[in-house]
């Protein structure tokens, strides 16, 4: 089958690859040239516009991009990818956004005849360049299982959430969740040290207790308690801090609009935003226990 992907950043560039290790006939762009030369070598091909990538009639396309902005910019108006396709297309969004953006070009999509999935993922980059990461899907079953072979290339966990922005729901619940959680781990963890115990001996409790949570046992946020945690390397890689407040923001936006109280995802907002303000943005998120260290 032939696929099209958009956006070959440090989460699309693996994914894109694992599609043409598992023998797809593979078109890509990016803005970055290098991350198209890359995936050339590969044995993708490269294209230096989206129009041109488009004019190559993928089966499918898939795109990974930063905010919901960029994904109305690819994909409506005029110029727009949907304008420019010339047969009926599966289109994967696996970007990040808001649930309203991604009904909105689904029904742009759909309105044109093509099939419209938003498929956003949890797993990192690390899960990208294994193949394992997570899709939450959101769009018709039937869509959802044409596709699901081309998923599994690049996940190990296919879900489907139902109907169009589904998908986003998940993700952006999911790691409201996760960024308040990070929060809780990282007062707690900080309280106890404060208060004279050894932070590896506490963390140790806390994994076999009813505070176990991810945050805490795979990416506990108090220094050399995990040696693989970013918390061991200065906070360097992960997920970024800046990545979570952008999430965190899609979440209590998501919520103002349904009019949902999400009391605790608002404080975690600006606790990464008051973070962010202060240089750290570029650090994994479990960083944030820097507001409650004394240094």
């Amino acid at each position: 089958m032939h696929i099209g992907f958009l956006g070959l950043g440090n989460m699309g560039g693996p994914m894109a690859s694992n599609l043409v290790k598992a023998g797809h006939s593979l078109s890509v762009f990016d803005l970055s040239q290098p991350a198209v030369a890359e995936l050339a070598k590969q044995g993708a091909q490269g294209f230096n516009s989206v129009a041109d990538l488009v004019a190559a009639a993928p089966d499918v396309l898939i795109s990974m991009l930063p905010a919901a902005a960029h994904v109305k910019g690819v994909y409506l108006g005029d110029e727009g990818l949907i304008a420019q396709l010339s047969k009926p297309t599966y289109l994967i969004d696996c970007s990040t956004i808001d649930p309203h953006s991604a009904r909105e070009v689904a029904q742009a999509a759909q309105a044109a005849g093509h099939c419209m999935l938003d498929a956003p993922v949890s797993g990192g980059t690390a899960g990208a360049q294994a193949a394992t990461l997570t899709f939450m899907v959101g769009g018709a079953a039937a869509d959802v299982d044409k596709i699901r072979p081309i998923l599994q290339a690049m996940g190990k966990n296919i879900t489907h959430c139902g109907d169009n922005g589904n998908g986003q729901v998940a993700k952006v619940a999911n790691n409201m969740l996760l960024g308040i959680s990070m929060v809780g781990v990282a007062e707690a963890m900080a309280l106890g040290v404060s208060l004279g115990m050894d932070a590896k001996v506490l963390a140790g409790i806390i994994n076999t207790s009813s505070g176990r949570c991810w945050s805490s046992e795979i990416n506990n946020p108090y220094p050399e308690v995990l040696e693989n945690a970013p918390a061991s390397r200065g906070y360097s890689g992960g997920f970024g801090s800046d990545l979570m407040l952008k999430d965190l923001g899609l979440a209590t936006e998501a919520a103002r609009l349904a009019k949902q109280p999400v009391m605790l995802g608002a404080a975690a907002q600006q606790l990464y935003q008051a973070f962010s303000l202060q240089g750290h943005g570029n650090l994994d998120f479990s960083a944030i226990i820097k507001l409650y260290l004394k240094e």
